[in-house]
């Protein structure tokens, strides 16, 4: 099957499919005129490569573990006893980003939750302020 057939199947992009190949998630065979050709091994393998990345894992991981993943029964399981270690320091460094994503949030929260002195307030000019996105460049003021 051509590339345009594997992105209908799997509803993954043309340009990430291509992007995969990049990466060496992907190996189709390619026929004389240039044109990729794939099988159902690879629909196989581009959702095997979906459901890593959903876990987190970025290409040059999955390029490293999916040849130890076996897909049981539509669940991905690791093959190789030793891949169970790079496999918990991932989810240990997903943890980690997690932990501070969730101290950001409580620190916005606390932000928003303080109260204002009254004559703080009035010397602020906050007009100008109100409706900007916090991190978005404001234009400038005439």
């Amino acid at each position: 099957m051509r590339i345009g057939a594997l992105s209908q199947l799997t509803g993954v992009s043309e340009r990430a499919l291509r992007y995969y190949e990049e990466q060496g998630l992907l190996r189709p065979l390619r026929r004389p005129s240039g044109y990729r050709e794939y099988t159902d091994d690879h629909v196989h393998t581009v959702r095997s490569i979906r459901t890593l990345l959903a876990a987190g894992l970025g290409t040059a991981t999955i390029a490293d573990v999916l040849p130890c993943m076996v897909d049981e029964g539509g669940q991905l399981a690791a093959a190789c006893p030793d891949l169970l270690v790079d496999l918990a320091r991932e989810r240990d460094r997903i943890t980690a980003a997690m932990d501070e994503l969730g101290a950001a949030r409580e620190m916005l929260d606390a932000i928003i939750a303080a109260p204002v002195p009254p004559e703080a307030a009035q010397s602020l000019d906050c007009d100008e302020a109100v409706g900007t996105e916090v991190g978005a460049p404001q234009a400038p003021s005439s």
